[in-house]
């Protein structure tokens, strides 16, 4: 057998206190008897797997003694995750200096300094500082450091018991989470805690018919842009928020999307009646940087594009709540009931793979329209 065929799984482990190097492999005679000779190795029932301290070391030790003997996977050890260097910085000092009721625990500076470090987005900054607070307030009593597995366990089946939605549920985890792996340097400390099973729900889309009166009942030029632009290009409404006035680019007819989901760049059609309009808009309000600007030349709020969209439904005699998200939705949809290649709209979303862009073959009804029912066979008339 090659060497390569046997793996070793480095993992962080805590016993007793101490940063241990966990070292999970498949059953195999010279694996096994490589790491006896390992210094003070010891086995963990609990955990499943072999261990021995963690300083370099050792670590060096791993690599060196099983070299041409198995392949040291080291993936989930070390942190290779890239930072998120094109989101702008957060002014953490805003949540260092926030008034608080009495009692009430913050986050650790630690924990936003880490998040300054990796460059979160101000959004997952917001949102992970208020689900670890609320972890660590239920838990007020209990040093944050003592806090166990069971402990994260305990308090995510209360909040399961109260029918938080899984989002929520996932949200909070990778709030705790982000604290003992990144901020104490801990990875996968808590890699067992139980996940909610993710939901597959389909995409909500509207008609062609919808999207034309929800820009025809819109007189607010601003807003005409911001509907249009969500749907002629399927943009998110943060990549709309995002964008520059250079991102427009009338000359090859493409919008270039900076600092996308993911840290990732793409370009996306451009349509020359929706060109049209945001030259209206622009002669009328010119914009300094931002295409969509605030007061004071502010960045847009992403509150304000969720009213627009729904108040414009509204007025279109729309039933359903309509969301900016769903006008990308309904662009994907569109474009693939009138025969666009799958993988053209992928590149245009932004997905990595098809197969997140394939989901939207089930909500297109141009095939679907084609199939008769077999009730039409049964002459009910």
């Amino acid at each position: 057998m090659k060497p390569y065929n046997k793996i070793l799984n480095l993992e962080h482990l805590l016993i007793k206190g101490e940063k241990q190097i966990g070292i999970k492999f498949y059953p195999d005679k010279l694996v096994q008897e490589t790491i006896k000779k390992l210094p003070n190795v010891r086995w963990s029932k609990q955990y499943g797997m072999a261990y021995i301290k963690n300083h370099k070391a050792n670590l060096n030790l791993i690599f060196n003694r099983f070299r041409g003997i198995a392949w040291v996977n080291g993936k989930r050890f070390f942190d290779t995750k890239p930072t998120k260097c094109d989101n702008s910085p957060v002014n953490m000092e805003k949540y260092r200096e926030r008034k608080v009721k009495k009692n009430h625990i913050k986050v650790p500076d630690s924990y936003l300094d880490k998040l300054a470090l990796k460059r979160y987005a101000g959004n997952t900054v917001k949102t992970y500082v208020a689900m670890f607070e609320k972890f660590i307030n239920y838990y007020s009593h209990i040093n944050i450091d003592e806090l166990t597995e069971n402990d994260v366990r305990a308090y995510i089946k209360i909040l399961v018991s109260t029918q938080k939605s899984n989002s929520y549920l996932n949200q909070m985890i990778n709030s705790i989470k982000f604290y003992y792996e990144v901020v104490l340097g801990l990875p996968n400390l808590f890699y067992r805690i139980e996940r909610p099973r993710k939901v597959h729900t389909l995409p909500k889309v509207i008609s062609k018919e919808e999207v034309m009166m929800m820009i025809k009942r819109t007189d607010n030029l601003k807003h005409k842009c911001i509907i249009s632009l969500l749907y002629s290009a399927g943009l998110r409404r943060s990549e709309l928020l995002n964008l520059k006035l250079e991102d427009i680019d009338s000359k090859r007819m493409v919008i270039n999307i900076k600092g996308a989901k993911g840290n990732k760049e793409r370009v996306t059609i451009l349509s020359p009646s929706v060109l049209s309009v945001l030259r209206k808009y622009y002669k009328k309000w010119k914009p300094k940087q931002l295409l969509f600007e605030g007061p004071y030349c502010k960045k847009y709020s992403g509150s304000s594009v969720v009213k627009i969209v729904n108040n414009a439904a509204i007025r279109a005699g729309i039933k359903k709540r309509v969301t900016p998200h769903m006008l990308r939705h309904s662009f994907a949809t569109h474009l693939l009931e009138g025969g666009t290649d799958l993988r053209y709209i992928q590149v245009l979303l932004g997905h990595n793979s098809t197969r997140t862009t394939e989901i939207y073959t089930q909500v297109a009804i141009n095939n679907i329209q084609l199939i008769k029912s077999p009730i039409e066979s049964l002459n009910l008339e």
